[in-house]
């Protein structure tokens, strides 16, 4: 499922930063240009409940104060980078296997890279479970219209929590 199921050296780097700090990387995203690279961080509470984790920007703050220290440090990501560090937000995106574990029972959606099922290629519907011991053969199943849908997690091109207002009340 992306780059994302596999954190790289940069991303780990990262985690041994944040994890002793509480929080934990959701996603790395890399843009900008080879001169003035940016890297984008979404980070969350570990304790946090997903899509409602109460991450406050002096949170991100001191998060991005840690990374930067790290990255100043060892120049891992070159001199002039730019540095980005938010919430994922209620709709957080599901790029790792603990990601799907946290959200069992929670409503997602899944898009495809090819139609997932019944010609669909974006899927939505409760987490059941995640079966498969590989991320080769894991799979996805969600309650969809009162029927289980299986879907190989090699098959999804992204996952996400659903927002619903109605959870807030």
């Amino acid at each position: 499922m992306g780059e994302a199921a596999k954190p790289g050296t940069l991303e780990r780097a990262i985690e041994t930063v944040i994890e002793p700090m509480g929080f934990e990387l959701v996603s790395l995203e890399r843009g900008g240009g080879r001169r003035r690279p940016l890297l984008r961080l979404r980070v969350d509470r570990q304790d946090g409940v997903p899509g409602r984790s109460g991450l406050t920007v002096e949170d991100c703050a001191s998060v991005s104060r840690a990374v930067e220290e790290r990255l100043d440090e060892t120049g891992e990501a070159g001199d002039s980078y730019i540095l980005e560090v938010s919430s994922p937000g209620v709709e957080r995106p599901l790029t790792r296997h603990r990601d799907f574990e946290r959200c069992i029972g929670l409503d997602i959606r899944l898009r495809g890279f090819a139609p997932l099922d019944q010609g669909r290629k974006q899927l939505e519907g409760n987490l059941l479970r995640i079966e498969g011991d590989n991320e080769s053969d894991r799979v996805i199943v969600l309650r969809m219209d009162e029927r289980e849908v299986r879907v190989p997690l090699k098959d999804v091109a992204k996952a996400q929590l659903v927002y619903r207002p109605e959870d807030d009340l």
